[in-house]
């Protein structure tokens, strides 16, 4: 059978674009097939409109979970994306090609992972072609042998013929061989029954890319049989905005479009006839991004650059400059010999900013059109880019406008961008603000991204709306939930959600969880969310009084248990210390607990003798820092901890829990410095050693200032002034003292 006219491209190829379009306007044919999911020909209206600007994609997704992913991304220079154009155009008809998206999922699920395919020929084979020609990679050979092509016959045979070598060293000796040749035979029946249905093989071009030319030509077309027998897996599709960003290498997209900012120049360049455009482009705009960044770049040196990068073209053999050495180029000339000075502006120049459009409504999942709706109704539309930009929100009620809608316009904003962060949509990122008792401010940086399109695809299984999906996803993570502070957490993020359908659902889960026994690290972790709920939870207008109870009765539990959790080694010490802040900090916060049963509890652990010492120590800061120990009892506390029956690790921990609040409360205390000091006066040199270990991690933390405050109070005690020693304190240590210090992290201690 005779066969259409085949042009075989690289996907993403200017050169391509270019010389498809050319043999289009001579040939004039009256269908254009192009290589994508024939079941995806819907969308082609789509991508023709008016208002639509790539680069965009076609998502294609399976409809049951987990949720799998097949893209087809088109730039403008995409030679697919100009055959649909051409046609459109011209009134010609446009069909895709290729396998349906549901029998490409199948096929994907199928298939083994990379690392267990054998083989890995066409990686071999690329190698081999760059050592041949004599490049740093294939990118470069393939530009300057076909992207620079003029002559459109030279582009078509040669891509073809490129194709074929690459075929003939690679067929059969990949992982995805079989696909190929179940693809390439679907693609040959696609082509027969065009040329049965009234279609001279004349009236016919099929863009594909330049491997599959051979195989369509001996390809033998699928049957009817063989075409039921394909395995399929139910699927849904959508038209979604992509990016150069991630069109490039650097995003995980490499088919063949490194930089794709600069191919977008090699297209204009050639829409325009002149081939030195692309190179004088792009070292321009080097220089315009290192001018607007400070740096001074004459026009000499862009003139010089441009020089340099065709006489680095000539040496090897290139009419043209390639990518190499326009960047060769750069960084001679306008980054003097350091690339780290051109960067940025380079990957400015290669990848750029472009991100595509779509009209309204254009073949988008419920989720994504209500994410469009609710940009729209917040006034967020604006950070809908590539460019970080911050956004700072009140969730205060705003007295100074009419309608409610405006006055809580940054509260619904707020809640919006949380339900997209519980979704795991990348579209924003919470940062941190310093407030001084304040719970109402919050700090958003946005950036719009192809990945959180397909993150919203993703989540379409979870719900029709953000909100529905962000419920669905709340009420998984409660029913996966493996301790109270994981429900706890679910409670914090549906608040802040502002659903409190979610906080009801995930509030019973944490009283029927709460009956059963927990461990001082869950307990406190799960009031520690509770309580910033009930504390901050009014500024979201959401009732958080029910939570009360519950974080009454966590609160209670930690008491009973404390002394318990205290009787561990000093690895555990660390997770109950902070334990112990959590709940401390609760009692504090809410007038409905009652703080006695927990300064009971502490004064308990302060006192005991068979508990980790440092935790001790802790308990008696936290009682001091209340107010809950008076000086005379922390005096007696100090001189039993400290005396010389006690082993020299245990006291030297005591007072490293001592001092790890209220350290200014602690150094004001004169007596607390002079028991230390005898203290150490008492022991040995060995227990010197063991002792000088933990009183080494104790003042670790101490600023530069306490540590002359202490000095200060060891001055009056020894009959020196402050500055000796100071001087003392901060000078240089001998040699043998700083060799013994070194030599105290492998200390043995069960030598002594």
């Amino acid at each position: 059978m005779e066969l259409p006219i085949l042009f075989g491209v690289r996907h993403l190829s200017p050169a391509g674009a270019f010389h498809l379009r050319r043999l289009l306007d001579t040939v004039r044919p009256r269908l254009v097939l192009v290589e994508g999911p024939s079941d995806l020909s819907g969308q082609l209206p789509d991508i023709t409109r008016p208002e639509t600007a790539p680069p965009i994609a076609i998502l294609a997704y399976t409809q049951a979970a987990p949720v799998r992913s097949i893209l087809y991304p088109f730039a403008e220079y995409s030679p697919e994306y100009q055959a649909i154009a051409w046609a459109h155009e011209h009134g010609a008809e446009c069909r895709f090609m290729d396998l349906p998206s549901d029998v490409f999922l199948a096929l994907g699920s199928a298939r083994p992972p990379v690392d267990q395919q054998e083989g890995e020929a066409r990686f071999d084979a690329y190698a081999a072609l760059d050592a041949q020609a004599g490049e740093d990679g294939h990118e470069t050979f393939w530009e300057r042998t076909l992207e620079h092509a003029t002559d459109p016959d030279a582009y078509r045979l040669g891509a073809a013929e490129f194709g074929a070598q690459l075929r003939d060293l690679t067929a059969g000796r990949e992982g995805d061989w079989a696909e190929t040749v179940v693809r390439e035979a679907y693609m040959r029946r696609v082509i027969e029954d065009a040329l049965s249905g009234g279609y001279a093989p004349g009236e016919i071009v099929a863009v594909t890319g330049a491997y599959h030319v051979e195989g369509l030509k001996t390809a033998a077309p699928m049957t009817d049989a063989e075409i039921a027998a394909l395995p399929r897996e139910p699927s849904s599709h959508t038209l979604m905005p992509y990016s150069y960003y991630r069109l490039s290498t650097r995003s995980g997209y490499g088919a063949g479009n490194r930089a794709p900012a600069y191919y977008s120049l090699l297209w204009q360049g050639l829409q325009k006839g002149s081939g030195s455009w692309a190179a004088e482009s792009y070292l321009a705009r080097i220089a315009l991004y290192q001018r607007e960044s400070g740096t001074s770049v004459s026009s000499a040196e862009v003139i010089e650059a441009v020089r340099l990068a065709g006489s680095l073209a000539a040496l090897r053999g290139s009419g043209r400059p390639a990518l190499r050495d326009l960047r060769d180029a750069a960084v001679t000339c306008l980054g003097g010999g350091s690339f780290a000075a051109v960067s940025r502006a380079v990957a400015s120049a290669e990848i750029g900013s472009a991100i595509g459009m779509l009209p309204d409504g254009v073949s988008r999942t419920s989720i994504q059109a209500d994410f469009y709706r609710q940009l729209k109704d917040l006034k967020l539309e604006k950070y809908r880019d590539l460019t970080a930009q911050d956004l700072p929100l009140d969730l205060r009620e705003n007295r100074n406008v009419k309608t409610a809608r405006s006055a809580f316009l940054d509260l619904e904003r707020s809640a919006f961008l949380h339900r997209l962060r519980v979704l795991g949509v990348s579209f924003g990122q919470r940062r941190e603000v310093e407030q001084d008792n304040a719970t109402w401010a919050e700090r958003w940086v946005l950036r719009w991204a192809p990945e959180a399109e397909i993150e919203l695809v993703e989540s379409a299984l979870k719900g029709d709306t953000v909100a529905q999906a962000a419920s669905f996803q709340l009420g998984e993570r409660v029913e996966a939930a493996a301790g109270m502070a994981d429900i706890a957490a679910v409670i914090e993020d549906a608040f802040t959600c502002g659903m409190a359908g979610a906080v009801t659902c995930a509030t019973a889960a944490l009283q029927a969880m709460a009956v059963d026994a927990a461990g001082l690290d869950d307990l406190a972790a799960t009031a520690h969310r509770l309580s910033v709920v009930v504390q901050y939870g009014g500024v979201r207008r959401l009732d958080s009084a029910p939570l009360e109870p519950i974080l009454r009765q966590i609160y209670l539990r930690c008491c009973l248990i404390l002394s318990t959790a205290c009787a561990c080694d000093d690895t555990g010490a660390k997770v109950v210390a902070q334990s112990i802040e959590r709940v401390n900090a609760a009692a504090l916060a809410h007038d409905f607990l009652d703080n006695q049963p927990w300064l009971d509890a502490l004064t308990q652990v302060a006192r005991r003798d068979d508990l980790n010492t440092k935790l001790s120590g802790f308990a008696a800061a936290i009682l001091l820092e209340r107010g809950a120990m008076d000086a005379q009892s922390l005096d007696l506390e100090v001189r039993r901890r400290l005396s010389r029956g006690v082993p020299a690790d245990l006291g030297a921990g005591w007072f490293e829990g001592l001092a790890m609040k209220n350290r200014y409360a602690l150094i004001a205390r004169l007596p607390l410095w002079r028991s230390l000091s005898e203290y150490l006066d008492g022991l040995d040199d060995e227990e010197f050693k063991r002792a000088l270990v933990f009183l080494r991690r104790a003042f670790a933390d101490f600023s530069a200032g306490e540590k002359d405050d202490i000095a200060e109070n060891l001055g009056e005690l020894w009959g020196l002034n402050s500055r000796q020693v100071s001087e003392a304190v901060n000078a240089a240590l001998p040699h043998e003292s700083q060799v013994l210090l070194e030599g105290l992290d492998s200390f043995d201690f069960d030598d002594i």
